[in-house]
């Protein structure tokens, strides 16, 4: 019987080929663009794509996965994800490509959304807030794996051997869930009563969605921009890739760490907001500065930081009963924002003549964070005012919490 870390090991591959998958566009810009005829508008479109079926699927996907099996459905996902590359393979018709594209990403939704779920059934009560920080590093792993190794695949093979390449870890990948994942013993299969989410509940998960969204947008526009800036300043695409993946390989240690921070000087909020600002002002600075490995080491060390703190958010506000739906309205307001983040970084590259547009973009959103995070605190401070008039001590009580969102 495979262990739980057995288990964790073969998810966390499972959601890297997600990743990979995500980034195999953005790796190859520079030739896909000469390929088809595309600009970087037409490319950002083809990247946040990969997102739109989310904004869609996001909210009855656990509903998916609980009547057909979890297993089931993320093997179904994975056999989507497979089916929208291959036909990615068939033609550089952009109809095909965008038809390949939202085909794969119907299956990474499922497989986002479901294998959260699956990682907290192994490691509920026994080290989860560890196994979720490992599973969330999947994602920049699979990421830096995709800027090392496909734009050399793509420059070497051309642009079919950088699907055949995707489509071949998806494979591997299919084949893992399928002969190693099962079920825990005990599936706590507790089917209560569904919980029902109050607008001040809602207004405070949208809230959460949002930062996380632009969190990730932000973070987006490096990767999947960046190798193109330094193109732009006469990089080859294999050294531009590969310097960028260093911001990937590093995030996968920063992350653990900054949710250990955060746990530990109980200060998520500070966190949240030195992170999101300091990997905004590097990001400014990456695009217009010649010292760019020491920028780039720099940001792989902060844009890890917040990202534990942005995630432990919704676990404030949402009791057991309304977590699925309500993580579920999260997972929407993240699909629906990164369907459109890329697009739109794509579209002022495409104005502004140059990559550099995106970075700007990714770097306001994530000043945007802080903001967001201020409101998400005044709706958790309403949320616990009394409705009728306080006591003094009732008053004090309040006023305090008002006080530190503020703060915040």
């Amino acid at each position: 019987m495979p262990s739980r870390w057995t288990i964790l090991a073969v998810l966390f591959v499972a959601r890297a080929a997600i990743a990979f998958q995500f980034q195999s566009i953005a790796a190859i810009a520079p030739q896909l663009s000469e390929s088809l005829g595309a600009n970087l508008a037409d490319i950002g479109v083809l990247i946040g794509l990969y997102f739109a079926p989310g904004a869609a699927l996001a909210l009855p996907g656990g509903a998916i996965g609980r009547r057909y099996g979890d297993k089931a459905t993320v093997l179904a996902g994975l056999l989507l994800m497979l089916a929208g590359e291959l036909l990615m393979t068939t033609s550089t018709s952009w109809s095909t490509q965008i038809a390949g594209r939202l085909t794969a990403g119907i299956g990474g939704v499922l497989l986002n959304v479901l294998m959260t779920k699956m990682v907290a059934d192994w490691f509920a009560g026994r080290e989860i807030a560890t196994a979720m920080a490992i599973f969330i590093n999947s994602w920049p792993a699979g990421i830096a794996v995709a800027l090392m190794l496909l734009p050399a695949v793509g420059a070497t093979f051309g642009l079919h051997a950088v699907n055949l390449a995707v489509a071949g870890v998806i494979l591997i990948d299919l084949c893992l869930i399928a002969s190693v994942y099962r079920a825990p013993d005990a599936t706590a299969a507790v089917e209560g009563e569904r919980g029902s989410l109050t607008a001040d509940t809602s207004c405070a998960v949208i809230a959460a969605g949002l930062i996380w969204c632009l969190y990730n947008i932000g973070f987006a526009m490096i990767f999947s921009f960046g190798p193109s800036m330094l193109v732009e300043q006469g990089w080859s695409g294999a050294a531009a890739g590969s310097t960028i993946s260093i911001v990937l390989w590093l995030a996968a240690l920063s992350v653990p760490l900054g949710g250990f921070l955060a746990d530990r000087t109980k200060r998520g909020d500070a966190i949240l907001v030195t992170g999101c600002i300091s990997f905004a002002l590097l990001t400014l600075l990456l695009s217009r500065s010649g010292t760019v490995l020491p920028i780039v080491v720099a940001l792989g060390i902060v844009c890890g930081l917040p990202a534990g703190a942005i995630m432990s958010l919704p676990a404030r506000v949402l009791d057991q009963k309304m977590r699925p739906i309500g993580m579920g309205l999260f997972y929407t307001v993240y699909y629906a924002g990164m369907l459109a983040g890329p697009a739109i970084g794509g579209g002022l590259s495409t104005s502004a003549g140059s990559a550099r547009a995106a970075l700007d973009f990714g770097a306001v959103v994530l000043l945007a964070c802080p903001v967001v995070l201020w409101l998400f605190r005044r709706i958790v401070a309403r949320r616990h005012r009394p409705a009728v008039s306080p006591m003094p001590d009732e008053r004090r009580e309040v006023d305090l919490l008002a006080n530190e969102a503020g703060h915040s």
